[in-house]
């Protein structure tokens, strides 16, 4: 039985320790009082700092080594073991260091030799108490300072991780010298074979483990050892608590975070949490760091880490590593990191952070004042400044008034290597702002690049076009680190590495780890049937999408729909969310437009008021709102909200009066409260607007275990699908076609809507030296594009389609250039011309003619309403597909021309779409049609090799043969099909969509849904 012991783990984990260079130290040489081993400490100090040692010796003789366990105990106690680790500690006037960490470069052998000479040892069955007997597997110390602590389990002896949880929450008195909060031992794993748990603090039965696994297929858990020879869990002691490993953990990992809040009764609240980074977190840093000191500057690396994550102390801890990063021959690889971020708690995270692991002020700078604080930051070399995007266009124009007023002919950046963390990297990072932060942190170099491109093109005068090109791809003195959870197409490709991340961490790994909670586990989804009638007399014809859309207007605002739908959540609050959570739950309600909000906002504070139920709202929405019902009435925010400010409404949402939210366009991103249990969403989501908004769920609290969304308008497939694009890590689609973009090119330019003339003009104008621009410029700039509006004008007269399509061929263009530029080093002055041109352009081309807007109050009526429940459950996250992410397509190439219905008819459109049920004959009808097309071989490879929407092209073709065969099953189903096009668009989508999700599901070999 000895192989499947816990002596058994023990020895294979000490074997390789001591063979790593820990040494093994006894308990008997543990001084349980004192908590440390006091031969050890003072070996490593007589060896390491023997000047000090002697002067001591000199005023203490025998009882120096008494003196100095005295001061260096009192110190732990006080100010902790990683501070006095860190920074030493006094006795008598003298500053004496317990460990030496490895330095940022080789240039001092004698710091290297200091770090060589730390003494790392291992002890087992440690009898950490005067008290009692009671041992601790595993303790590993640091110069006899006892930093971690293991209790092993092996599960061949029936015992697991989960045994050595309890037992540090039943049997391991946190009151005990070694145990106690930060002055001694600093984090304490729970380890089986199979999985490994951690906590830096032990706190009786309340102690909170986390898991600390490397994950398995993007879930929880680790994987087998590919060799079969070796523990899951040997990654713990051969890679993390290896000596230098470890070693590296306190010197720059683990740190004290402190959080000081004030409660509503004013008392000020002191948390104290030592963080010690999780698996995927140290793995991602420690990767990043090792790409770039090997790679060196202007390479990119995509972090694609789940909500709950931890990407805040990723960051902080990347900055840091960054900062001070030195390559193989210690050159210094990064003269400053950048990192861009919108969120105030990454600022006060990286300061306290950065100034516990090196004591140095000044190391961090957050700009929060203007663009002349960036760019003198920049100029200054702060080693790491925190900015958002939107400052950039601007520090140009900051750099050549600083450079004036020093009487400097240069206004631009010297070329420094620059280290960018970028915090939620979206699609915005792909644009033109962030084109303006290549250009500023490109220096003098990107000057220089642009100079030499623009002489050997024979265009001298115009080199700021040229510098206009060159910042718009990877600059050589940049690297790019980019944090998302969700990624796009354009951020896989320009900051991926063959559309894939440098590092991921999953939405499913998040969830199955405890980290983020599911929110799809408790789905209800609501569908609204309504019947409207015409009550004027006249029957006019109306453009059938602009009214269609008023009508559905009329619909939402309509006072019976939004009254019951308030009911119904009011009523689901007060008796289901408002208990959960300890009674502290919160809801969120998304509404579709800023005026639904209003709507809804008054109607929830009519309803409880009426109910008297104790409950508060809050209403979030920008800018100013009129109500068309209440001529001259305006409604804001802060008005709605009594006079609240709005930078005040998050917090004042976090107390305990006010339990519902109800949002429009504002905190669907980026929003965390912890006490968020429900949503309600009456509003159209999709794609990666459904994943961000519904995870405002996901946040963990100690008494949250479940989240509910009630879902009055999207489809649960839909959102299923969504989801899945992200749950195991995103994968991207089909690449761009770069020669599209000269396509596109040669279809605008045929047009004949502008003259090349006239963009060459123009770009002459827009790209002269500074100081050859004169008051005239923007006069003639104007003249030459008043010249294209005047024919796209002409052409709207003529041809309004045509001249739609051609407006959205200019957009197509633009986008591609902005993307593709990035990705590929195009170098073409003609394509930067035109970008330019348009881009400017776009600005003055007049909107599109539209008819008079549709109010239906008077001609409607609302004859019939019914609220259902159609579903309820989870949403699996496990079943269907994941999407491919699309990239930049073309936009406006395929307007359709407007048709006109009568009124009436268009009503009846509605009724039929949203009035009843299909009857059982007509749903046996759609069944067989599915189950016919299923079978169907064409559509079965179609389904293979296509994405949905070209699959639905196919999907059409075949859809009326199939009608045809079975006309005679359902003759009135058959007519309406054959007869009106509004049916067979509605028909073909749905059982298109349908027959495609049984086919991709056949083809992954799993079983098809029932349709």
């Amino acid at each position: 039985m000895k192989q499947t012991s816990e002596a058994a783990f023990e020895t294979a984990i000490e074997a390789v320790l001591l063979d790593d260079g820990y040494s093994k130290l006894a308990s008997g040489a543990f001084d349980t009082e004192r908590a440390i081993f006091p031969d050890e400490a003072l070996t490593f100090i007589r060896e390491t700092q023997s000047k000090n040692w002697e002067k001591l010796e000199s005023l203490h003789g025998a009882e120096t080594g008494e003196r100095v366990l005295q001061a260096l105990t009192k110190w732990l106690d006080t100010h902790g073991a990683l501070t006095t680790l860190r920074h030493g500690f006094k006795c008598f006037g003298k500053t004496l260091r317990i460990a030496f960490f490895r330095p940022a470069h080789g240039l001092n052998p004698e710091l290297e030799a200091r770090y060589r000479a730390n003494r790392l040892g291992i002890t087992r069955q440690l009898y950490f108490s005067g008290k009692n007997k009671k041992s601790l597997d595993v303790v590993l110390s640091v110069n006899g300072i006892p930093v971690v602590t293991l209790e092993l389990k092996n599960p061949l002896s029936g015992q697991t991780a989960a045994n050595a949880i309890h037992q540090y929450r039943h049997d391991r008195d946190p009151r005990e010298p070694v145990f106690l909060f930060t002055k001694r031992t600093l984090v304490h794993f729970a380890v089986d074979t199979e999985e490994a748990h951690m906590t830096t603090c032990l706190a009786g039965t309340s102690t909170h483990f986390l898991p600390f696994n490397k994950g398995r297929d993007g879930g929880a858990g680790n994987p087998p050892d590919r060799e079969g020879r070796n523990y899951k869990t040997a990654y713990l002691w051969e890679e993390v608590l290896q000596r230098d490993s470890l070693l590296d953990l306190l010197a720059r990992f683990l740190h004290l975070d402190i959080d000081e809040k004030v409660t509503d009764e004013g008392k000020k609240v002191r948390k104290e949490t030592m963080i010690f980074p999780r698996y995927h977190q140290l793995q991602a840093v420690r990767q990043m760091v090792a790409g770039a000191g090997s790679e060196g500057v202007g390479h990119n690396y995509l972090v694609e880490h789940s909500a709950g994550s931890g990407k805040s102390n990723t960051i902080g801890w990347l900055a840091h590593r960054l900062s001070s990063l030195h390559n193989e021959r210690d050159e210094r690889i990064f003269d400053s990191v950048v990192v861009i971020t919108d969120r105030v708690v990454l600022d006060r995270q990286l300061q306290n952070t950065i100034y516990q692991f090196d004591h140095r002020q000044g190391v961090v700078q957050k700009i929060d004042e203007d663009s002349r604080q960036l760019a003198e930051a920049l100029e200054a070399g702060v080693p790491i400044i925190i900015t958002t995007l939107q400052k950039f266009p601007f520090v140009s124009g900051q750099l050549m008034k600083m450079a004036e007023e020093r009487g400097e002919g240069s206004s631009h950046l010297p070329t420094r290597k620059y280290a960018v963390i970028i915090d939620e990297a979206h699609s915005s990072q792909s644009g033109e702002t962030a084109t303006e932060l290549k250009g500023v942190l490109g220096g003098t170099e990107l000057v220089r690049k642009a100079r030499e491109a623009a002489q050997e093109e024979g265009e001298a005068e115009l080199e700021r076009l040229f510098r206009a090109m060159a910042k718009r791809g990877r600059q050589p003195n940049m690297s790019f680190f980019a944090f998302t959870a969700t990624p796009k197409h354009k951020t896989l490709a320009i900051f991926g590495r063959g559309g894939e991340p440098f590092h991921r961490y999953t939405m499913r790994q998040a969830i199955e780890e405890g980290f983020i909670e599911d929110v799809l586990k408790s789905y209800v989804s609501y569908k609204t049937y309504y019947k409207l009638i015409k009550k004027a007399e006249d029957d006019p014809n109306v453009e059938r999408k602009k009214a269609a859309r008023a009508l559905a207007r009329f619909m939402r605002l309509h006072p019976h729909n939004i009254g019951q739908k308030t009911e119904v959540m009011v009523e689901h609050f007060q008796q289901h969310t408002r208990h959960k959570i300890g009674g502290h739950a919160k809801a969120m309600v998304v509404t579709g437009s800023r005026l639904e909000a209003v709507r809804y906002k008054q109607e929830f504070d009519r309803y409880i008021s009426e109910k008297g139920y104790p409950i508060k709202s809050l209403v979030a929405f920008s800018g100013t709102v009129e109500d068309d019902k209440v001529p001259e009435k305006t409604y804001t925010e802060v008005e709605m909200n009594n006079g609240l400010k709005e930078k005040e409404l998050p917090e004042t949402f976090a107390k305990p009066d006010y339990r519902v939210l109800l949002v429009a366009e504002k905190y669907q991103t980026g929003f965390d409260q912890p006490l968020l249990h429900t949503m309600y969403v009456d509003k159209r989501l999709a794609g990666i607007q459904a994943v961000q908004t519904l995870s405002r769920l996901n946040r963990t609290h100690p008494l949250k275990d479940d989240t509910f969304v009630l879902d009055f308008v999207n489809d649960p497939d839909e959102i299923q699908e969504a989801f899945r694009q992200y749950y195991d890590g995103s994968v991207m689609g089909e690449e761009v076609d770069p020669d599209r973009l000269y396509e596109v090119k040669a279809e605008l330019d045929g047009s004949g809507i502008y003259l090349q003339d006239e963009v060459d003009e123009f770009s002459r104008i827009f790209f002269a030296p500074k100081r050859r621009q004169s008051p005239a410029d923007h006069k003639n700039m104007n003249a030459l594009l008043d010249q294209a509006v005047a024919r796209f004008v002409q052409l709207q007269d003529e041809e309004e389609e045509e001249a739609e399509v051609w407006r959205g061929k200019t957009q197509a263009f633009r986008n591609l250039y902005s993307f593709l530029s990035q990705v590929i080093p195009y170098q073409d002055s003609d394509l930067e011309k035109l970008f330019t041109y348009l881009r400017h352009l776009a600005l003055k081309l007049p909107k599109r003619k539209t008819g008079p807007g549709y109010q239906f109050d008077e001609e409607v009526e609302l004859d019939y309403y019914r609220l259902q429940k159609i579903s309820e459950g989870s949403i699996n996250l496990a079943e269907g597909y994941a999407k491919p992410l699309d990239g930049p397509r073309e936009v406006g190439t395929g307007e359709v021309r407007e048709e006109y219905v009568t009124l009436s008819r268009l009503i009846d459109i509605i009724n039929e779409r949203f009035g009843a049920e299909l009857s059982e004959a007509d749903q046996l009808f759609f069944d067989q049609i599915a189950e016919a097309a299923s079978q169907n071989e064409s559509l079965r490879k179609a389904a293979e090799v296509n994405s949905l929407d070209k699959f639905q092209l196919v999907f059409r073709q075949v859809l009326e043969s199939l009608f045809i065969e079975r006309m005679e099953l359902n003759e009135e189903l058959f007519t309406d099909y054959m007869s009106k096009p509004e049916i067979q668009d509605v028909v073909s989508k749905w059982l298109g969509s349908q027959v495609y999700n049984r086919l991709s599901c056949s083809k992954d070999g799993n079983v098809s849904p029932n349709i």
